[in-house]
């Protein structure tokens, strides 16, 4: 038995919960924040049969999305002179994590 943990963009979580939810995995959503951009999250927590994990990762990755965003950069110029302008980065995607589980009870 493995817990899989799933940190998934806020703009994705439904669809991969659907997904889920479609190919018969029952997944716990927590809201979470990045630390990086303070985004939303939603971490998944899904208990899964050893065998299955790999089709877990796979509905995670099928409907997790990569995407550029924008955020504000500052950068001082001199003595009290700063500037701000828009740096691109990647956002989205899944962090996931995958770990044996000693016992399971649903009661």
């Amino acid at each position: 038995m493995k817990l899989v943990f799933a940190i998934v963009n806020g703009d994705d979580s439904q669809a991969v919960s659907r997904e889920l939810t479609k190919k018969g995995f029952f997944a716990t959503k927590l809201a979470s924040t990045g630390g990086f951009l303070s985004s939303g999250n939603t971490t998944f927590l899904i208990c899964t049969d050893n065998e299955r994990v790999d089709e877990v990762i796979a509905v995670i990755e099928e409907k997790s999305h990569k995407r550029k965003q924008y955020v504000p950069a500052t950068a001082s110029f001199g003595a009290g002179s700063f500037s701000s302008f828009p740096v691109e980065v990647a956002v989205g995607g899944a962090t996931i994590f995958v770990t044996d589980v000693e016992r399971f009870e649903k009661v």
